[in-house]
């Protein structure tokens, strides 16, 4: 029962209320943060616990009036309150139910953003242009900050392959099911017959990890130097400041020389690598756990076809959640809430099914 659960939130709250009071627990520093984190992390749900305990006596207490021999005026205004209240039962019982899903602790971290052209050659790296473009307005509108990391371009405009840090409050959460295999549907500008093609690119969104969710041994790693390429003025191919990092166990490769430093370099590279290994471990934990990655919106399996972007009806098609918008100009320009918000309430339903 969902009262049930509500009492049982409410009764550990009240418990860590009481060991924090005690002297014994507040002069353990670890256990004061501890606690103190628990708590807070309840506060919220808790307080909304409380205003629906307050509506149901609310409603309790008017239906008793009603029942009861009084006069008029006290029953119509019994009436009104019971009207009222229980419109706003169901919108709080919505409001717990979606606190009572897991947060996932990943949710506030920055991202590295890793896109890359797939079939479709020219056309595939100009549409990875156009992602990697399309997430930056993103980013933009929301004030994060953009760094690219690595980049690889082709002579048309296009890109290999783009590898930048996204840094923002809620970034992972918002940018977490992007991950996938995006399609487009549109007629070259080197095409002179009109046909329509299409092409791919692939996107990962990884949580920025850092040295404390997971550890890099030195002597796993081989590192090699060498000459950057590509824009970069004076300097570029001739100091070794590129550096090319190898995880041996695993034989993930990281490059980066986006930095006229090597110092600055290694420490992206290794920025890049951390996150990338903190995905794999993350998977790993997952398919042991259960089954669950498979049913989940934006799994992160990168084969998935999740998108198609279709030019010539200035169309979306998200195909995980049927969601079609006639909107491509705009998302393209970096608006994408519509269509991460119908992500995010899809999720949030599947979580709740499991409640």
């Amino acid at each position: 029962m969902l009262l049930d659960k509500l009492e049982e939130i409410e009764n550990k709250y009240n418990e860590l209320t009481r060991l924090l009071s005690d002297p014994e627990i507040f002069s353990d520093y670890t256990r004061s943060q501890k606690y103190s984190k628990e708590r807070s992390d309840l506060e919220e749900i808790v307080e909304k616990i409380r205003e629906y305990k307050k509506t149901l006596s609310g409603m309790q207490e008017a239906e008793e009036i009603l029942g009861a021999p009084g006069d008029d005026g006290l029953k119509e205004l019994a009436v009104a309150e019971l009207e009222e209240l229980k419109e706003k039962k169901p919108r709080i019982e919505e409001e717990i139910k979606l606190l009572l899903v897991p947060k996932d602790p990943r949710d506030e971290k920055n991202i590295i953003l890793e896109i890359r052209a797939g079939t479709g050659g020219d056309e595939a790296a100009l549409f990875a242009y156009d992602l990697f473009r399309m997430y930056t307005k993103y980013a933009e509108s929301r004030r994060w900050k953009v760094e690219i990391m690595d980049m690889s371009s082709t002579g048309v405009g296009g890109i290999k392959e783009v590898v930048a840090e996204i840094q923002g409050k809620g970034a992972y959460s918002r940018m977490k099911y992007e991950s996938g295999t995006h399609r487009v549907q549109r007629v070259p500008a080197t095409e002179t017959s009109g046909r329509i093609h299409t092409s791919a690119a692939t996107v990962a969104v990884l949580p920025e990890a850092e040295e404390v969710d997971i550890k890099v041994e030195e002597k796993d790693l081989r590192v090699d130097t060498f000459c950057s390429s590509g824009p970069g003025g004076q300097g570029v191919n001739t100091t070794y400041s590129a550096v090319r990092i190898v995880h041996v166990p695993t034989g993930l490769v990281v490059s980066c020389q986006d930095s006229r430093s090597q110092i600055k370099n290694r420490e992206k590279a290794m920025k890049v690598l951390r996150s990338r290994l903190y995905e794999v471990e993350i998977e790993k934990q997952e398919r042991e756990r259960s089954q669950e990655r498979k049913s989940q919106v934006g799994s992160g399996d990168r084969s998935e076809r999740i998108r198609t972007y279709n030019f010539p009806q200035n169309r979306v098609t998200d195909h995980r959640i049927g969601v079609t918008l006639h909107k491509l100009s705009v998302i393209l320009e970096g608006q994408l809430d519509e269509i991460i918000d119908h992500l995010i309430a899809h999720y949030q339903a599947e979580k709740l099914k499991e409640i």
